[in-house]
């Protein structure tokens, strides 16, 4: 059972609750009898108040499983880069975890593959086609598996009680709802998904207020800033900055961007990642969504959120503190660090991941975006500044339009001309609820795919 909530001596939001306050294992932490009221929650709740501005050295996690015990896992989107690098960290530590649920989409040859090898007690696929197809791909000797299917399904799986910790990795708006279902029920949240907090950030605000969930960041940047907020207090903190490498294209001649193939934009010089999320880097959209994603997750105005382009990929991004210090968190381009991290915390556990190599590393270079040649980075500034459900119209033209790209459909210049378009030409509710965001993201995709776009190439 969790204990009341510890609050600061401000009055702000709960830091950690007391319960887990009194198992920690020193002292340091000492909850006033005077703040251990609750209040209600308001929908400004800071989603890492109760992890970050406190040092929780060897806590317990909020489900009650002891470091001994193996963390049951709900891995959603299970067969894309970020699932499949989670399952690397999971062969690194086969006694700390126990893979409960594994979905995907579609790529259900991969799926069986991932069954046989970490017996899952559920599965969740796309559609009753892809069902159908991963029954027959699974071989004659496969464990029983139970198959859920489509949104409800995901959501079904997000929220099974044998699970403890759910890694949201599903790309795009359909991460949203499993998401919010998990928080709700008070689960763990590994979030690597940043469509879920761009398009409907103050609904999964609120439901980690009334359900009790956490979430911890799995982007590289977010994961860097949430280190460096460790042990500080948050009136000292004067700024985020997430750093950008820039993508293929930083020093690339923006005349020449309308002759920008798919293959060029997929060639990332650091980064191994999906297709959608490989292209929105070489746009600057990517950067853009994570500035909107780091206003909700640290509660910092969008004016204290500041991008420098890193073409090295070291620093994966700072702080900036009250007094002129900066901290900030290096190390090399590999996703399963932030990962593992984010799957084992409060714990760092040892790993063989690749070193920074002092020797080769000769400098380290920081630039101002230019935001006339990547449009699509002040689009995004744009849209968390008009707020409601701007944000969920940004992120659904640029899905479509990428997607479009990918097909061969638009030229690459066309994705920020698609974007701005609909944020021009469809009106922003200010208060959306669920519905709404769902109706914005259908109309905005419409919008996309029917707009008569000159061609770039």
């Amino acid at each position: 059972m969790r204990g009341n909530p510890v609050r600061p001596a401000d009055g702000g939001v709960p830091l950690v609750d007391s319960g887990t306050l009194r198992r920690a294992r020193d002292g340091r932490f000492r909850a006033r009898a005077d703040l251990a009221t609750r209040r209600p929650a308001t929908r400004q709740v800071r989603l890492f108040a109760r992890l970050v501005w406190h040092n929780l050295m060897d806590a317990v996690s909020q489900n009650g499983t002891s470091a001994s015990e193996p963390r049951r896992l709900a891995l959603l989107g299970a067969t894309g880069s970020i699932g499949t690098q989670t399952l690397e960290v999971v062969r690194l530590f086969p006694d700390r975890f126990d893979v409960r649920v594994l979905t995907c989409r579609q790529n259900v040859e991969r799926l069986a593959a991932q069954v046989q090898e970490f017996r899952p007690e559920c599965v969740a696929v796309g559609s009753a086609e892809s069902a159908e197809a991963f029954k027959k791909t699974l071989p004659a000797d496969a464990p029983d598996v139970r198959v859920l299917v489509g949104t409800e399904g995901l959501c079904e799986a997000a929220t099974r009680s044998d699970v403890d910790v759910v890694l949201g990795a599903v790309v795009g708006f359909a991460g949203l709802r499993p998401i919010l279902r998990a928080v709700r029920a008070g689960k763990q949240v590994a979030l690597a998904n940043k469509e879920t907090l761009v398009v409907g950030g103050a609904l999964v605000t609120q439901a980690v207020a009334d359900g009790g969930g956490q979430l911890l960041p799995v982007d590289s940047e977010h994961s860097a800033i949430f280190q460096c907020l460790a042990g500080e207090s948050e009136r000292a903190v004067e700024e985020l900055v997430l750093t950008a490498s820039g993508g293929p294209f930083w020093d690339r001649p923006a005349d020449t961007f309308g002759d920008i193939t798919v293959e060029e934009a997929l060639d990332h010089p650091n980064w191994s990642m999906g297709a959608k999320i490989t292209v929105d880097s070489a746009t600057m959209m990517n950067k853009g969504l994570e500035v909107i994603e780091a206003k909700w997750l640290f509660d910092v105005p969008v004016d204290r959120i500041q991008v420098l382009v890193h073409p090295q990929s070291i620093v994966h991004s700072m702080v900036s503190f009250a007094d002129g210090a900066v901290k900030a968190q290096l190390g090399v381009p590999d996703m399963k660090v932030p990962i593992q991290y984010a799957l084992s915390y409060p714990s760092r556990w040892p790993a063989s991941h690749e070193r920074l190599d002092w020797d080769e590393l000769s400098r380290l270079d920081f630039e101002r975006p230019d935001l006339e040649k990547f449009p699509c980075l002040r689009l995004a500034y744009d849209a968390l500044e008009a707020g409601g459900t701007a944000p969920a119209l940004l992120n659904a033209a640029n899905e479509a339009a990428v997607g479009r790209f990918l097909e061969g459909q638009l030229g690459f210049l066309d994705i920020p001309r698609a974007v701005e378009r609909v944020l021009e030409q469809l009106p922003v509710q200010a208060s959306p609820t669920l519905d709404d965001l769902v109706a914005a993201d259908t109309e905005a995709r419409r919008r996309v795919e029917e707009l008569p776009l000159p061609t770039s190439n």
